[in-house]
């Protein structure tokens, strides 16, 4: 059973966002089949390698918009983001450095924070997007 569920409530009407979404989604998801399965740690650090990755790629999508359309909020959002990064990537040295194991408490957090910043943070700037011809 996953994690979290792709559903509309998480829709930020914008095409390219909600693929980022699902993705990044579908990576939370990889990452706690993956714990509860009890998988490697090669295969953890596999799974949180990408979702690094892929999560400075999404930010940076959306922070190109914000500087386009110059989003008004931005700076704040960007903060937000800016505040998961660290966290995550601190998680992932831990991880690699075998301090922390991938735990319920690091689900619950990516789980939560994501959700939250989505149904949130994100549906803040659908209207500018919008404004700006971006669906």
């Amino acid at each position: 059973m996953s994690l979290l569920t792709w559903d509309e409530t998480l829709s930020v009407e914008i095409d390219i966002i909600d693929e980022q979404h699902k993705k990044l989604i579908g990576m939370i998801n990889d990452l706690h089949e993956a714990m509860k399965e009890r998988r490697g740690h090669e295969i953890l650090s596999e799974i949180l390698d990408r979702m690094v990755e892929y999560t400075h790629f999404h930010f940076d999508t959306e922070e190109k918009y914000f500087d386009l359309f110059h989003y008004d909020h931005a700076i704040e959002h960007k903060h937000q983001h800016h505040g998961f990064v660290e966290k995550v990537d601190q998680f992932k040295k831990d991880f690699e450095q075998n301090n922390a194991d991938v735990s319920i408490a690091i689900m619950n957090f990516l789980k939560d924070w994501t959700i939250h910043h989505i149904q949130i943070a994100d549906k803040q700037y659908v209207q500018c997007f919008h404004e700006h011809g971006l669906e």
